[in-house]
């Protein structure tokens, strides 16, 4: 349980009392307004109260329509992983393949925190998460499911917002904002391409909307679908074996053609390639061919708004969205280990021992690679009514949100059930020795079909108020109130194959969790002086699976001068534990590490090989906390030029996380008969068995301290007649990342320094655009020995070397009606920069979760109005 500062019974009643008056959403607070004089309040993401000016005191950032326009992309998430706030924990279908557990999805991580430490927002409402979780039980929201053409801008609150907006708005809340202000009908036409390996994306829309004194009307839908980037197509990308590279050889034990336990003795295939065989007795496959670095996707969507005004002052609000997303995820063929239990006769004809042998690792090559089909649909609906009572503005509503995906396999997918393949290994039908392509036919016997099947819904009800409390001197203060009400579920259900242990190779994932939670929350915005404004917001939370939690926010907004203003906030957050992180059923990932003891015994494995682990949910999981400040200055000395540098530091304690690998393996693996860390019976004469497999399971283990500096400026210049020059430049420094004692900060996946300047020439129809972005270096594999336990913070490894991405674009509106784009990304052709890896995700000599290896992509788009 938190213990904060606790609600008094007297303002949970004045947070109730006020809802009997009805409510209002999203946004910050304003100054009192002229009672005589109507003044019009506008929504700000931060905060809950309307105000009169958009500076309030939380840092915002905000992509318009024109930048997401010129920057040329036509997804999301493409969108938001060049934003320097971005950070690890970012991830996107971009090498997300088969051995993923949320193919075809993508998310956004602020400050690097994770993407479940990140509040994704629609029109300042929670969305249904994704069925399926990344990296097993990484719950978020899939922004593949909104199409760019419905947005209308994005906001990006850089500030912990838990007393706002309750749990995950740890590092801060991205809100995207749906158009409303559409008239007529425009057509949005698009098509571009790599010039290197054969890479395209299509797209389209359709935007309609229209309005009367009474009501409003807007639809768009969206198309958008890619061809695939596979690995082979990328040179040295496209192997797992990076030591040509100056990298290591992650290459699979599960070779083809594989090992045998002959008399108990490991014995390698005598048909092993000279270059495949290592000295312990594996044969080597290299799986890097077989991914895409961009698997192909289609995606259509369609969004509607609604609004009615009726003649008593209310006015009815509906949004409904719906989204279906297609995509395919690609693995090397079926690795089989010792555990299968497979085994070769001693009759059988082409058994080169001719005595009873037990199959090692092998590698089912002549079935195929595996790949999944995968159907994703959403369905959001939100319906409520607004309106005001005196100076008072409400608004409550429902929603219901849905998830669903669905991944499949068939029997020309490459999917091998090891009990079918033992009855044709048995029968003298399949031959798994020498690397021999067996007869279609027998394949055809040994695979089989298969599905995974993942939901998650959501139904919610929100009430909230906005508006004047009370006289504080010659002002007022300015109040917001709310309650909300959320159940949420989830499930994920492998097929029934694979919870038998007949497939292998797969990471296998299942979950079942289910809770309700409940919320009150008041905020106030407090003019203590004429030039200074004081927030103060509260929220209380309860879940019906770990309990409450209070937390507070506090925040000034200080303007001393015309030119300057001062903001500061302090804040406690929380982010309740993940369905999937409660409710995980068995679930398995590999991992390459050396098995040292092992090594140390017998004088095998002593490579860099890979391994089982499993992981389990724990339901006595606690909410992570958080405390978080902000310290910013905004300078303004002209209407044309803005500067703002904000300080920042966020501290989370009782981090969820995975039990550290290190600690596991060196309490466990050199007991042969430890029932966490599973070994084979040894081999005659040894002491140590291959690993079976490794158990893990979550707890609230660890603690981590984040820290930087964000940095942004904008200028407009006027050259007369030859239109309007615009620079910007949003840069983000981290200068600690620091968790269990360990400093990230400039280690794998944590650079230190991310930039994104911007101009931009407007003259007349004629519209150019330039984005550079920068990525700085950090340092290589965290695991230099690759033992299992990260020793970045005693060893030294070389440096990845920084990326400097330009993108341009040109744009000329022809006609009122017509305008066309045209644009290259990636201008200078820049290779991702080469990495060793890490062992877990990164074994193709890049960073994925970092870097674009796409290359030089060149698109043109054209745009009707009617």
């Amino acid at each position: 349980m938190k213990h904060t500062i606790p609600f008094t019974p007297k303002l949970i009643a004045l947070a109730c009392a006020s809802l009997t008056f009805s409510s209002v959403g999203l946004t910050t607070s304003a100054f009192a307004a002229d009672e005589a004089k109507k003044v019009e309040r506008i929504e700000v993401t931060g905060s809950r109260i309307k105000r009169t000016d958009i500076e309030g005191p939380s840092p915002v950032q905000s992509i318009t329509r024109a930048d997401i326009d010129n920057s040329g992309y036509d997804n999301l998430q493409q969108l938001l992983e060049k934003m320097p706030v971005a950070g690890n924990g970012t991830f996107s279908t971009r090498g997300n393949n088969q051995d993923s557990t949320a193919n075809g999805a993508a998310a956004v991580s602020l400050r690097g925190l994770g993407a479940d430490a990140t509040l994704v927002l629609i029109n300042g409402r929670r969305v249904a998460i994704s069925a399926f979780a990344e990296s097993i039980t990484n719950s978020f929201v899939d922004i593949n499911s909104i199409p760019v053409s419905a947005i209308k801008r994005i906001d990006i609150l850089k500030d912990g917002a838990s007393a706002i907006y309750g749990s995950d708005a740890v590092a801060g809340v991205v809100n995207v904002i749906l158009r409303d202000d559409i008239e007529g009908l425009e057509v949005n036409l698009g098509y571009g391409g790599t010039d290197g390996p054969n890479y395209e994306e299509t797209t389209s829309s359709l935007v309609w909307g229209t309005s009367t004194e009474k009501s409003s009307a807007s639809v768009i839908v969206d198309y958008f679908k890619n061809t695939s980037l596979s690995s082979n197509e990328m040179g040295r990308l496209g192997t797992a074996n990076q030591s040509a590279n100056g990298g290591q050889d992650f290459r699979s034990s599960r070779g083809f053609p594989g090992y045998f336990y002959v008399d108990g003795v490991k014995t390698i295939d005598p048909n092993c390639p000279a270059d495949s065989a290592t000295a312990s007795g594996s044969c080597l496959f290299d799986y890097g061919p077989y991914g895409y670095i961009a698997p192909a996707s289609e995606r259509i969507g369609a969004i509607s708004q609604f609004d009615y005004n009726f003649d008593n002052g209310i006015t009815a609000f509906m949004e409904l969205a719906v989204q279906h997303n297609s995509s395919i995820a690609a693995g090397a063929p079926t690795p089989l280990d010792e555990d299968a239990g497979l085994t070769v006769p001693a009759s059988h004809p082409n058994n080169p021992w001719a005595k009873d042998i037990e199959i090692g690792r092998y590698r089912t090559v002549d079935a195929g690679a595996r790949q999944w089909d995968i159907q994703s649909d959403s369905l959001r609906i939100v319906a409520g009514l607004r309106g005001e009572i005196d100076s008072w503005n409400w608004e409550t509503a429902i929603q219901k949100g849905r998830s669903s995906s669905l991944q499949t396999g068939d029997r020309t997918q490459g999917w091998v059930r090891t009990d079918f393949l033992q009855q044709e290994i048995n029968a003298g039908n399949y031959n798994p020795f020498g690397g021999t392509f067996n007869d279609p036919a027998v394949v055809e016997r040994i695979t089989t079909s298969l599905v995974r099947r993942g939901e998650s819904h959501m139904t919610s009800f929100d009430a909230n108020i906005s508006g004047e409390a009370f006289s504080f001197g010659d002002d007022v203060v300015m109040m917001a109130a709310g309650i909300e009400y959320r159940e949420e579920d989830v499930s994920d259900i492998p097929d029934d194959q694979f919870q038998r242990g007949l497939i292998f190779g797969t990471e296998s994932v299942s979950a079942a969790a289910e809770r309700d939670q409940y919320a009150a929350y008041v905020e106030f915005s407090i003019p203590v002086a004429d030039s200074l404004e004081l927030q103060l917001a509260g929220r209380y939370d309860d879940y019906s699976d770990f309990g409450s939690t209070t937390n507070p926010k506090v925040a000034l907004h200080w303007t001393p001068t015309e030119e300057i203003s001062i903001r500061g906030s302090w804040a406690q957050g929380f982010r309740a534990p993940s369905l999937a992180q409660i409710g995980l059923g068995p679930s398995q990932e590999s991992q390459f590490f050396v098995d040292s003891y092992r090594c140390a015994a017998t004088g095998q494995d002593c490579g860099v090989l890979d391994y089982n682990i499993e992981f389990g949910g724990n339901p006595n999981l606690e909410a992570e906390e958080s405390e978080s400040w902000n310290l910013g200055f905004i300078w303004a000395p002209v209407n044309d030029f803005g500067l703002s540098i904000d300080v920042w530091s966020i501290t989370q304690d009782n981090k969820i996380d995975e039990q550290a690998f290190g600690p596991i393996y060196s309490a466990e693996c050199n007991n042969q008969n430890s029932t966490v860390c599973v070994r084979l019976a040894p081999q005659s004469g040894q002491s140590l068995g291959v690993i079976q497999k490794i158990y893990s399971t979550f707890e609230n283990v660890s603690s981590q301290e984040v820290s930087g500096v964000d940095l942004s400026a904008n200028y407009s210049h006027s050259l007369d007649d030859l239109g309007l020059l615009k620079f910007n430049l949003e840069w983000a420094f981290q200068n600690k990342f620091e968790k269990d004692g360990r400093d990230y900060t400039g280690e794998y996946g944590y650079p230190e320094h991310r930039w994104m300047f911007s101009t931009n020439w407007e003259n007349g129809p004629l519209n150019v655009n330039m984005n550079i972005s920068y990525v700085g270096e950090f340092e290589d594999t965290p695991d230099i020995d690759f033992d299992g336990t990260l020793d970045f913070d005693s060893n030294t490894s070389r440096m990845i070397d920084s990326q400097i991405l330009v993108d341009l674009q040109a744009a000329y509106r022809i006609s009122d009606a017509t305008k066309i784009s045209i644009g290259i990304n990636n201008v200078l052709d820049e290779d991702a920069p080469f990495a060793i890896g890490d062992g877990d995700g990164d074994l193709y000599g890049y960073a994925s979760g970092v870097h674009n290896p796409r290359g030089r992509y060149l698109y043109t788009k054209v745009s009707f109005s009617f």
